[in-house]
């Protein structure tokens, strides 16, 4: 398959998607919400393939959020099969495609089922030097900031550091993200117009795309779409140009 080029010269290095409208689109359908989030599974694996075409830095994605714990026992049962499922069945693709990847979130309250394929995928990539694929599970950004906080005052209280030396970058290095460029691009698909707890700290400065389409049904057009639309704005960063 010939590797398309990339949509702009002017290209972000890092962005994160809200992959939202699954069930609304299942529904809108007369199917079951289950089916919206297996179909959604096709479309993260367009704008990764195409995120490691064009050679961006980091991809994150917004699998599971904290709050999305309120929804049906069997909702989420599902989510942690499909996660699993997808890190089974993409394994070798990863690989092939050079991606890094990481998680964000609390591993720690998902099954010991997703955890190890968590694991020996990351094992599979570690030597990876392309676009680092970031999936955000049990993720909150609130929930982040606060064990960002615990850290930083436990240094403080046991002497490693200074109220004083406390600075911007201090707090970045404690996040999970630490490392990653800053967001420059955040979509939503799904039609809503607001953050939903994501990656709070990271987007200040990013540019914000909104589109109606499910996630099920955001395709490579739109991925160029939204990375063009990008390329268009006049970022200034709080200055003058």
């Amino acid at each position: 398959m010939s590797q398309p080029d990339p949509p702009s010269e002017v290209m972000p290095r890092h962005v994160a998607i809200i992959m939202d409208g699954n069930g609304r689109w299942a529904q809108s359908l007369g199917l079951p919400r289950i089916e919206g989030h297996r179909r959604g599974a096709a479309s993260v694996r367009r704008v990764t393939e195409l995120a490691a075409q064009w050679k961006l830095e980091a991809l994150t994605l917004y699998c599971l959020s904290s709050e999305n714990w309120k929804r049906p026992k069997t909702e989420l049962e599902f989510l942690m099969h499909l996660l699993r499922q997808y890190l089974i069945d993409e394994r070798q693709t990863l690989r092939d495609q050079n991606l890094q990847l990481r998680f964000i979130g609390r591993l720690d309250r998902l099954g010991d089922e997703v955890i190890r394929e968590v694991e020996m995928t990351q094992r599979l990539c570690r030597d990876n030097t392309g676009t680092e694929l970031v999936l955000a599970v049990d993720y909150g950004g609130r929930d982040e900031l606060t064990r960002a906080t615990r850290s930083i005052a436990e240094r403080v209280q046991n002497g490693s550091l200074r109220i004083d030396q406390i600075s911007e970058e201090t707090i970045a290095q404690q996040l999970d993200t630490r490392g990653l460029a800053e967001v420059d691009l955040m979509i939503r698909t799904g039609g809503d117009i607001r953050i939903s707890n994501y990656l709070l700290w990271q987007i200040s400065y990013a540019e914000l795309w909104f589109t109606t389409k499910c996630w099920p049904d955001f395709g490579e057009d739109d991925f160029r779409d939204a990375v063009e639309d990008f390329a268009s704005r006049q970022r200034r960063f709080g200055g003058l140009l």
